[in-house]
């Protein structure tokens, strides 16, 4: 079981198949373990890397507090520990965030990254006042039924039982995550690292709507945009089908420096 030393703090991750890499950021109830369907269908084609972020799952969780802005440095301590290069990292909600900052420090070590069901903390007026008036429609949903569909409730009561208890393997909980939006880049930012952007979202994203994302896509230059039908905002969970699609195809097409 590797570990990966992040100044001092000792962050889980698992290396599976081989071939281009692609790393995996889990969101704010996940770890490691949360990617189950995304490893077994991807990993023939792909090098995938999962982790915990410290305070999840397997990883260093002592520590009296949290800070979110450690996140990054979690996911470069495992890209150096397996020193890979043009990585694919797709976050996962709020996971995004911290693979977009850890893209933007490295462009060594990332080509590329998938904001996952999340605009990734990006610094801009328009889309801060977007996402806000996405999340006052959110709260008012009971938590599960933001990420997941209510068919998918009802027909899968044993997924979403098991979906819902992956969190309690987690020692940090949401609000340790919120204060990586802080100080956020920039479009431009962006733009002038060189790392690819892409945007997948779930048709039906109780959290973050179409409308949003689309928006995000057209302010960047050169990003790229999916948007599963009928998807939610657990679509790795809910629809790993359409998803790992979509991770696929986006792998096959962005990045590739080495070759370049």
């Amino acid at each position: 079981m590797p570990f990966a030393d992040s100044d001092g703090t000792s962050v889980y991750y698992e290396r599976h198949g081989s071939g281009p890499a692609i790393l995996l950021v889990h969101g704010s109830g996940g770890n490691h373990a949360a990617w189950w369907q995304q490893v077994a269908a991807l990993r023939e084609e792909f090098t995938v890397v999962t982790l915990d972020l410290r305070g999840f799952g397997k990883s260093d969780s002592a520590m009296p507090e949290f800070d979110g802005q450690d996140f990054p440095g979690d996911v470069l301590a495992v890209l150096d520990a397996e020193d890979l290069t043009d990585v694919m990292l797709v976050g996962q909600s709020i996971g995004s965030v911290a693979a977009l900052r850890a893209g933007l420090l490295r462009p060594d070590r990332v080509g590329a990254v998938v904001l996952g069901h999340s605009l990734g903390g990006i610094d801009h007026p328009e889309l801060r006042e977007l996402a806000a008036a996405d999340r006052a429609e959110a709260v008012k949903l009971p938590v599960v039924d933001r990420l997941l569909t209510r068919r998918f409730q009802r027909e899968h009561a044993d997924r979403t039982f098991l979906f819902q208890q992956m969190g309690t393997f987690n020692v940090a909980r949401m609000a340790d995550l919120r204060n990586l939006d802080t100080d956020g880049p920039s479009l431009r930012d962006i733009e002038e690292s060189g790392v690819e952007i892409a945007f997948l979202l779930g048709e039906k994203d109780a959290v973050l709507s179409v409308r949003t994302v689309t928006r995000a896509h057209e302010l960047l230059p050169g990003s790229r945009l999916e948007i599963v039908p009928g998807a939610p905002h657990s679509m790795y969970w809910e629809t790993p089908g359409p998803y790992n699609r979509a991770v696929a195809h986006l792998r096959r097409t962005l990045g590739h420096k080495e070759a370049a």
